[in-house]
C-alpha cells in the first residue's frame, strides 16, 4: 500500500497537534538551511507557535540584516507601484469627459459595486484616487482662471490703446476744425468815430 495522502485541516487533539507542530518545524528548518547552502540564498524563516513561542532561522549573518535588506527592496516596489498607480490615475482622469457628475465618478471607480459593499483596502484605494482626481481638478481649475484672467488683463491693453488712439484722432480733427475756422472769419477793420476824428484835427 502507498503512503496515505494526510488530508490537510486542524488536528483537533492538543497533544498530537503540539507533536507534529514540532516535527514540522524541525522537518522546515532542515530544508531551509539545505536551501541556503545548496543554492547559495539568503533565507529567514520566522515561526510563532500557537503558545506565542518565536522560532527562527537566518542564512545570513544576522536576521536583522535579511529584514532590513527586505524592508528596503519592498519600499522600492512600493514606490515603483505608486508611480504606476498615479501614472494610471492621472491617465484615467484625463479620459474623464466634461460634464461627469461624481457619482458617475465613483460608480466607474467601483465599477458598478455597492460602495457599502467594499472592504478597507478598496475604500482606502478609491479614496486616494478620489483624492488624486480632485487635487488635479483644483489644479486644472487655477490653471484655467489664470490663463482667463491673463486673456481678461491683454484684451484690457487692447482697448485702452484703442482708446487712446481714438482720443489722439479726436484731438487731432478739432484742431483741424478750429484752423479753418479761423481762416474763414473776415478781418475786421478799424472804426473811428466822426467826433472823435473832429476832436484830433482840432489839436
Amino acid at each position: 500500500m502507498g503512503r496515505r495522502k494526510l488530508q490537510l485541516k486542524r488536528i483537533e487533539d492538543k497533544s498530537k497537534r503540539q507533536v507534529t507542530f514540532l516535527k514540522r518545524k524541525n522537518g522546515l528548518i532542515k530544508k531551509a538551511e539545505e536551501l541556503a547552502v545548496l543554492c547559495d540564498v539568503e533565507l529567514a524563516l520566522l515561526i510563532f507557535s500557537p503558545t506565542g513561542k518565536l522560532y527562527q532561522f537566518s542564512s545570513g549573518e544576522s536576521l536583522k540584516k535579511i529584514l532590513d535588506r527586505y524592508l528596503v527592496h519592498a519600499g522600492e516596489e512600493a514606490a515603483v507601484c505608486n508611480s504606476v498607480n498615479e501614472a494610471k490615475i492621472h491617465e484615467e482622469f484625463m479620459d474623464i469627459w466634461k460634464g461627469t457628475s461624481l457619482q458617475e465618478m465613483v460608480e466607474r471607480h467601483t465599477e458598478g459595486h455597492n460602495i457599502e459593499h467594499l472592504n478597507m483596502t478598496q475604500l482606502m484605494l478609491m479614496e486616494k484616487q478620489l483624492d488624486s482626481i480632485l487635487r488635479q481638478t483644483r489644479n486644472r481649475k487655477t490653471q484655467v482662471m489664470m490663463d482667463t484672467v491673463a486673456a481678461l488683463q491683454e484684451k484690457e491693453k487692447e482697448l485702452r490703446q484703442e482708446n487712446h488712439n481714438i482720443d489722439k484722432e479726436i484731438a487731432a480733427r478739432m484742431d483741424m476744425e478750429d484752423g479753418e475756422r479761423v481762416n474763414q472769419e473776415p478781418h475786421s477793420s478799424i472804426y473811428e468815430p466822426p467826433l472823435q476824428r473832429g476832436l484830433l484835427h482840432l489839436f
